[in-house]
């Protein structure tokens, strides 16, 4: 195996690897947990929180 070939699927499986994650994470809803504490953080921030 060359070295090309090799580093193409390391690529394709960190990439792969991360579109997995991101699935994994919306089936969860973490963009809503992620989103809320955000939220807070900015309201915090301004003193309104």
């Amino acid at each position: 195996m060359t070295t090309k070939s090799f580093i193409r699927i390391l690529r394709a499986t960190i990439f792969l690897i991360g579109v997995v994650f991101i699935v994994v994470g919306l089936f969860r809803a973490e963009h809503l947990e992620v989103m809320n504490k955000a939220v807070k953080i900015c309201l915090e921030c301004i003193g309104i929180g």
